[in-house]
């Protein structure tokens, strides 16, 4: 049985803080993994950070399963939640409960990620009497960034503050473990986080949440395209990266790599 369970991380409000990161290979999970990092999110995310994409919105169920797996491989402790990408939810709770089953039973997924508040709450209800954990997603939800006209501080107005709160109660309601709340402000943020039982995830949200989860690239600081003023950067890796990579092409170039030492005999 692993160390970090739904279970766990919602009982963890009130008690301890939570660190949680995203990963989308076996390498990264295995060193999220081994730093102790309770929740480990394979976030659609990937869609930028890996393949490619302008956005999230390509991202397909096939993509998550595989990142998801990969993920699972490297992980023996920290929780593993699977992002559900666009439009493999919304059609209806059936499809939901199909396409999140192939994260759990497919990939080996501890549960799923889910965006949206009051209009998801029959979904994730027939999730979780299914068995399938779920964490919620509320304030800038990436793939709804159409309707929303970009990535844009959401909460501000007092209705739209009013309608987040009844949101993640409604969440709450339906059975999540947990909220992720980006992009909003703190005090909207800390009211919420006051306001429900379980656990507030923030991104962009501030302080009062009862954990924070960044994207891991942009800890690294390695560049995925996407500027973010709300994340912070704990190295410069993209820099190392680069010029490791040039160091080998000029080795490679000059005939010092490989040496003797790097041959058989």
């Amino acid at each position: 049985m692993k160390k970090w369970t739904a279970t766990r991380i919602q009982a963890s409000k009130g008690r301890a803080k939570i660190a949680c990161l995203t990963a989308a290979d076996v390498a990264v999970a295995r060193l999220l993994d081994d730093a102790g990092v309770p929740l480990i999110l394979v976030g659609d995310s990937l869609g930028m950070t890996t393949l490619g994409y302008e956005t999230t919105l390509p991202v397909t169920i096939e993509d998550m399963v595989h990142h998801s797996a990969a993920v699972v491989r490297g992980v023996k402790q920290a929780l593993v939640i699977a992002d559900m990408p666009f439009m493999s939810y919304q059609v209806s709770p059936a499809q939901a409960l199909k396409n999140a089953g192939r994260l759990v039973q497919e990939a080996g997924a501890d549960g799923v990620k889910i965006e949206g508040g009051t209009i998801r709450s029959r979904t994730v209800a027939r999730l979780v009497s299914n068995g399938i954990p779920v964490l919620g997603h509320l304030g800038v939800t990436p793939q709804s960034v159409r309707a929303m006209g970009g990535y844009k501080v959401q909460g501000r107005k007092p209705d739209e503050a009013k309608m987040l709160l009844a949101d993640a109660q409604a969440l709450e309601a339906a059975g999540v473990f947990a909220i992720v709340l980006e992009c909003i402000p703190e005090e909207l943020a800390r009211e919420i986080t006051d306001s429900v039982g379980v656990p507030t995830i923030g991104i962009g949200a501030g302080r009062y949440c009862d954990g924070q989860i960044l994207v891991t690239s942009d800890l690294l600081g390695i560049d995925s395209g996407v500027s973010t003023t709300f994340t912070k950067r704990y190295a410069d890796l993209e820099n190392v990266m680069a010029q490791a990579f040039r160091a080998y092409v000029s080795d490679v170039d000059t005939g010092v790599f490989p040496a003797q030492e790097h041959t058989f005999r």
